[in-house]
């Protein structure tokens, strides 16, 4: 009878031991799932080391600052102008710009093949046509325009009024001037307000993914 109540009593605190136990593992948080590492980014084919970039500066400086220094004392007696020397994008700006092109190429369903980087040079006035300021008068800068594969060839590319992917080039109007030597005096002043590409006005409501305003000017002390 003893041995009855000592089993049983034996078996009652197992089953509490049982119990607790299995309450501690249900009450137990649960392991925060693993979080995957990032694959580290190799670094593009097309980076070049400081050296290079320093004798592509220099190179600049030595064939293209001092003619453009020359041009603007002749055509315009400024002792004061000095040359850009770079283009600045503000990094959450370019991000945005980014992802604002795929968005709108996804849309109008064509691939983003390269972003090209156009030369260009601000008039000597104090607006464009449609009345916006020229922030930076005669200074060089660049403008970025997305482009897409089109028979074989990258052609950059804005979106026309019907959400479809329209080509630059069949667009703008060439502007035969671009091409030619240094102007005199009496060219300057007409060359000034002429663009280098004329669009049509019903271009104004066509969706633009064509970037630039981008801080310009001398290189900041200690670049190069």
């Amino acid at each position: 009878m003893k041995n009855t109540k000592k089993n049983g009593l034996l078996l009652v605190l197992g089953g509490l031991l049982l119990i607790g136990t299995s309450c501690q593992e249900r009450s137990k948080p649960s392991e925060e799932p693993e979080q995957e590492e990032k694959e580290t980014v190799k670094p593009p084919s097309d980076i070049i080391s400081i050296e290079q970039s320093k004798s592509l500066y220099d190179n600049y400086t030595r064939n293209r600052i001092a003619p453009i220094m020359a041009f603007e004392k002749e055509m315009n007696d400024d002792e004061e102008f000095e040359a850009a020397r770079f283009v600045d994008f503000d990094y959450d700006t370019m991000k945005q710009y980014i992802a604002y092109v795929e968005q709108e190429a996804k849309k109008a369903k064509v691939d983003v093949s390269t972003f090209r980087l156009y030369f260009a040079n601000y008039p000597n006035s104090e607006k464009f046509r449609d009345g916006k300021k020229v922030v930076h008068p005669r200074q060089n800068s660049i403008f970025i325009l997305p482009t897409m594969m089109k028979n074989g060839q990258n052609m950059g590319f804005y979106i026309g009024a019907d959400g479809q992917a329209q080509l630059i080039r069949n667009t703008v109007k060439r502007n035969e001037q671009g091409y030619g030597g240094i102007q005199d005096k009496s060219q300057r002043s007409q060359a000034s307000f002429v663009p280098s590409l004329s669009a049509p006005l019903s271009l104004q409501e066509e969706l633009s993914l064509i970037m630039n305003h981008g801080s310009s000017g001398p290189p900041p002390g200690g670049d190069f």
